[in-house]
């Protein structure tokens, strides 16, 4: 696996929209942040055009994407906000430029369909935390960030609570995974990884529970969950239920789905649509760490 050169002070970071329609006077926050840690801001011309839900039109979103794929002076691709059309945009893209000169593509929740898709063609990607919100998000999130990019040390402890259903054990693997919906969305493309030996995370928001349970049936069924070397659950978080409830909680649902198995599994891990959302090298070789008292994530 490749992993994309580390930034320097004066390098530039691209902001693009891949999904949802996003203004540029709501970056504010994300560009005096890039311009805090040393770094220069394009903000790509799919920033402001409106097609419905989208930033404009698959086209235009496509076209700005593949601009800053190929554009030599960008160094990471910031994707600006999630929600829904990544996965329209990526059988258009060209990525042979990308692969001779890698880079950075941040993001999380849609932006698993790109994660995954870049994977499969052997370059690490960062999921984190898009450049929208950056004010509700605790300082460890930007910080995290700002860690990978250049290169610093970095892992993730975390204490966990004396009662939890986590699975104790360690595991060492490919990190691969993100938005539950959108790799159950990939099952079957060439943008779904290869499961086996890999340590997958997964997390979710504004599910209904049992739409949480059909997908990680269908995961389990497809033999994606057998051979796994981990399982790290972040947020999931806002969940929905019917008139009659369905009767588990998500996390219930997915110590479930992998009870068969004897990998270590951790729950409440800090990424996703939570706070406290850190920043995870996908594609990258890591060792987890699970015990009564803390779960630790080492890249």
């Amino acid at each position: 696996m490749v992993t994309p050169p580390n930034l320097q002070t004066g390098d530039t970071v691209a902001i693009v929209a891949t999904a949802r329609s996003v203004q540029e006077n709501e970056l504010s926050n994300a560009k005096q942040f890039l311009e805090k840690i040393g770094l220069k801001v394009l903000v790509g011309s799919s920033i402001g055009p409106v097609d419905n839900q989208f930033a404009g039109s698959d086209e235009i979103r496509s076209k700005d994407f593949q601009k800053m794929l190929d554009h030599p002076e960008v160094k990471a691709i910031w994707c600006a906000k999630g929600g829904y059309g990544t996965v329209r945009i990526l059988d258009s893209l060209d990525f042979s430029t990308f692969l001779n000169n890698p880079k950075w593509i941040i993001g999380y929740s849609d932006i698993t369909a790109l994660h995954n898709h870049v994977q499969g063609l052997g370059v690490e990607s960062l999921h984190a935390q898009i450049a929208l919100g950056l004010e509700n998000k605790t300082k460890e999130t930007l910080a995290s960030i700002k860690k990978v990019l250049f290169d610093e040390p970095y892992s993730i402890s975390y204490a966990v609570e004396e009662e939890n259903d986590n699975r104790i054990g360690e595991a060492e693997g490919e990190l691969i995974g993100g938005n539950l919906s959108v790799l159950y969305s990939l099952i079957g493309s060439s943008s779904f990884p290869k499961t086996d030996g890999k340590i997958l995370f997964i997390e979710d928001l504004d599910e209904y529970l049992y739409h949480i349970d059909r997908m990680m049936q269908n995961l389990k069924r497809n033999g994606m969950l057998k051979n796994l070397k981990g399982l790290i659950v972040g947020g999931m978080n806002d969940m929905n239920d019917n008139t009659i409830p369905f009767g588990k909680t998500a996390e219930e649902i997915i110590r479930e789905a992998v009870s068969a198995y004897d990998y270590p599994v951790c729950f409440n891990f800090p990424a996703g649509h939570i706070e406290d959302n850190r920043a995870l090298i996908l594609g990258r070789n890591v060792t987890l760490a699970i015990t009564e008292k803390s779960m630790i994530l080492t890249f």
